[in-house]
């Protein structure tokens, strides 16, 4: 059985572009693809800190391979409500060369740094497998009646 993850409102937005942004890059045929897009995409972040300043789901992108989130303990959390950094800050590490962009980023930047490690949380522990579709009670009705009332020519 499947299990639910509820998105938050707050993230709703941003995830559905996060979530077609790396689709869209994730290609089976050239796997590389993703790495060295977000690869770039850090190194670009990296010179500019506050570049994806107001793109959360860019941002998130970039710091997506230089953060670890432990998504287990920050599970825990009331998520429903968006939470302050601080609360959030303690399930997030950083990798060292990432540190000093990091760092500037949650200087002036503090809530898209929030809500771009709560996308890759997110993200990480989305199933994207269709859930089943209830069966329609109504579907199979068969109401010869009003089926002859149509024009199968028009």
């Amino acid at each position: 059985m499947q299990s639910q993850t509820n998105l938050p409102e707050y993230l709703t937005d941003d995830f559905s572009m996060y979530l077609e942004n790396m689709n869209s890059l994730s290609d089976p045929e050239n796997p590389e693809l993703l790495s060295n897009y977000l690869s770039n995409l850090f190194e670009q972040l990296k010179q500019m800190p506050l570049l994806f300043n107001g793109m959360v789901d860019q941002l998130a992108m970039a710091i997506s391979t230089k953060v670890r989130i432990d998504s287990k303990n920050l599970s825990t959390l009331e998520l429903n409500d968006e939470p302050e950094w601080a609360n959030v800050k303690p399930f997030v590490g950083v990798h060292a060369d990432a540190r000093a962009c990091i760092t500037e980023i949650m200087a002036h930047a503090e809530e898209d740094l929030k809500k771009a490690v709560l996308l890759i949380h997110f993200y990480n522990g989305y199933d994207a497998t269709p859930l089943k579709a209830e069966e329609d009670e109504y579907a199979q009705v068969d109401d010869d009646d009003e089926s002859n009332d149509y024009d199968e020519n028009y």
